[in-house]
């Protein structure tokens, strides 16, 4: 790990529109993004020779590669596992970059959630064997499975729907500050919250990200070579995947604490490899799929305690000058949710200084990626 501290940079960052339907297909998003993103690093789509993507996205290198006119790809890979692949992408670029596999990489995603149909809807096709210990037993749908660990987390520890609430609100908070998000005009109070209908008990609708059709992308390359794009590099300090022993979908059926997922086994990695702890951290981006996984992840990657995630947040710790400023354009609860890339572009965002709801004097950011499944993480610093 050595020669990849440091030694790669984000130097572009671009993305669609992000609404409940667009008319575009997922292919035209995804190259309307990636052209951004070049755009925004100066680069010209020849110059690009590696690419990377989540295994769920539809939009593959070849009608990519074409569409957009990029160069000989000499690398490309898919990171498994939808959410839990955003910032895998990212580090398998920087990776490539570092070790000379390629010069300048592009990582996407776009995606019709919005307007397309939920997954688990298609009782036609045999289950995944994961799904076979789940689904039989009621637990059709992601928020299901993580209902199930937020009861036993609040059965187990004392936290309330006031510490979900927290999230919740710090992301609308930042979604308010933030144009491009869906919910930039709308706010939220804790009586909307209380009040809003169970999606799965304990968890009502603002416990849920959004549905959303659009598409991010991003670009990498050396550090000597981000000296000379258009924008302020955003180093990538460190990164790390985490898949722990044993594990099993979101529920961690055979782990001996499902409470402990893919973060504490991420977060080990990540740490073990930086010149940074979490007391160095000025912002972070957490995946937020779902509220209960930000306090799961405040604990996986060492910012508290465990069981300790639910008194973290309160005292407005989460707000722009808290004691961890998060998802500061909003996150998937309130800005887009687009398998957790937006979360890399705002921490981008964030150490360029060109944030909506910038923290200042913002230097060093975390970005996260699905916990409850094989995940990844990035620490990335100006």
């Amino acid at each position: 790990m050595a020669g990849f501290k440091d030694a790669t940079a984000v130097v572009g960052i671009g993305q669609t529109s992000f609404a409940r339907r667009l008319h575009e297909s997922e292919k035209a998003l995804a190259c309307r993004a990636i052209l951004a993103a070049l755009d925004d690093a100066g680069i010209a789509p020849g110059k690009v020779d590696a690419l990377a993507s989540y295994t769920m996205e539809e939009t593959d290198e070849v009608e990519v590669a074409k569409a957009v006119g990029l160069g000989d790809l000499t690398f490309f890979s898919k990171v498994g596992f939808g959410g839990g692949g955003s910032c895998a992408t990212v580090a398998h670029l920087a990776a490539a970059v570092a070790t000379g596999q390629a010069t300048v990489g592009v990582a996407w995603r776009s995606r019709k959630r919005g307007s397309g149909p939920r997954p688990w809807r298609n009782t036609t096709a045999q289950l995944p064997t994961p799904a076979q210990w789940t689904r039989p037993f009621g637990l059709l749908r992601p928020v299901d499975e993580i209902g199930m660990l937020a009861r036993r987390y609040m059965h187990e520890y004392g936290a309330t729907r006031d510490h979900l609430f927290n999230v919740a609100l710090a992301c609308r908070n930042r979604a308010n500050q933030n144009p491009a998000a869906i919910m930039y005009e709308r706010p939220l109070t804790r009586e909307m919250y209380m009040s809003s209908r169970w999606i799965s008990e304990p968890l009502c609708l603002f416990d849920n990200c959004l549905e959303t059709d659009g598409a991010l992308a991003c670009v990498v390359v050396s550090a000597e070579r981000a000296r000379d794009c258009r924008h302020r590099p955003v180093y990538v300090h460190s990164a790390a995947q985490g898949l722990p022993a044993q594990h099993h979908g979101m529920v961690n059926y055979w782990n001996d604490d499902p409470l402990t997922g893919p973060a504490w086994t991420a977060a080990r990695h990540l740490w073990k490899h930086a010149d940074l702890t979490p007391d160095d951290v000025d912002v972070a981006q957490i995946y937020d799929a779902f509220t209960p996984l930000v306090l799961l992840s405040l604990e996986g990657y060492g910012f508290c305690g465990k069981g300790e995630g639910g008194g973290f947040t309160e005292g407005g710790a989460l707000e722009i000058g808290g004691r961890l400023p998060v998802n500061t354009g909003g996150g998937g609860l309130s800005e887009a949710y687009v398998h957790g890339f937006n979360l890399v572009t705002e921490g981008v965002r964030q150490l360029r200084g060109t944030s909506t709801a910038q923290v200042p004097g913002a230097a060093t950011c975390l970005v996260t990626a699905g916990e409850g499944v094989p995940t990844s993480a990035l620490l990335l610093r100006s």
